[in-house]
């Protein structure tokens, strides 16, 4: 219950600077084929003040990772209102957030009824939430068997998944994380053999996440793989190297990686997962604007 008047509150508070000339003079963008989105979990503050920073940035939709998972469908009802009046799209949650905690693998074909049974929760939570996709987690190696038989089982349950995503209507989308920095022993670590497994899967839908961070810190390469990926691409995560800061304070172009992108003709997401240097809305105004002007350049 307290929780629950938290919620209550700080929606009732964000809700009364909505029609503020400031807000809604920040929530005007150029129009683009890509979508501009925010991974919520790099942001400070609570939930609807996450939101107002999103939305001040004139960012056009965020992701989720585990916030919802205790949400009520009364606090679903009110999270879906209060975004819409901040002009946010939601377009993303993961099937598995705890998977770094809790043994649910998708390279363990013993774990695969525990796996899919997540993805039939995410499912329900993404219809209720009006969220078109789900993130999928490979999970750690597991020590003792081949690349292969985990590569295997990856891809089995990938399949298996994507029927329950087709019946569900929505999209399934694979990240692969670096194992070099941020996720030690993570099996599915670059998106040359994501985008691999994605065509192997061959259903419409089962996407690719890229993120670009992740795939320069693990194999590097970055235009070449993002554009013969992008036909298979449903979400693009930005970043720089090294510190997972804000692009443009590291070694990436980032304006001839949108360029890039845009010529392929992607029409997804560009979301920003990255750790703000400084103020956080300045911050994410300056990251959108450069990609903005980028691709209209």
């Amino acid at each position: 219950m307290e929780r629950r008047n938290v919620l209550k509150a700080g929606t009732a508070a964000l809700a009364a600077q909505i029609s503020s000339p400031e807000m809604r003079a920040q929530q005007t963008h150029p129009k683009t084929a890509m979508t501009t989105s925010v991974m919520l979990w790099t942001l400070k503050g609570t939930f609807e003040e996450k939101l107002e920073t999103a939305a001040r940035a004139s960012i056009q939709s965020v992701e989720l990772v585990a916030e919802h998972v205790n949400w009520t469908d009364q606090d679903i009802t009110r999270i879906r209102k209060l975004a819409q009046s901040l002009k946010l799209a939601m377009d993303t949650i993961i099937a598995t957030p705890d998977w770094g905690k809790r043994r649910v693998s998708m390279v363990d074909p013993a774990e695969r009824e525990a796996f899919l049974a997540d993805v039939r929760k995410a499912i329900t939570f993404a219809q209720k939430l009006g969220i078109p996709q789900i993130i999928l987690m490979s999970g750690n190696e597991i020590a003792g068997r081949t690349h292969a038989e985990q590569y295997s089982s990856l891809l089995e349950g990938t399949k298996r998944a994507g029927d329950l995503a087709a019946k569900g209507g929505v999209t399934l989308i694979v990240e692969p994380l670096n194992s070099l920095v941020n996720h030690k022993g993570f099996f599915l670590n670059n998106c040359v053999e994501g985008l691999k497994l994605v065509k192997e899967v061959d259903n419409p839908h089962v996407k690719l996440l890229f993120d670009l961070y992740h795939e320069q810190v693990q194999l590097g390469n970055v235009t070449r793989t993002a554009i013969a990926a992008a036909p298979w691409v449903a979400v693009y995560h930005v970043a720089d190297n090294p510190g997972r800061n804000d692009p443009g304070t590291g070694e990436m172009n980032y304006a001839n990686i949108y360029k890039a992108i845009q010529k392929t003709g992607y029409k997804g997401y560009m979301t920003m997962e990255y750790l703000p240097l400084g103020d956080q809305v300045a911050s994410l105004t300056k990251a959108a604007g450069e990609f903005r002007a980028s691709i209209s350049a």
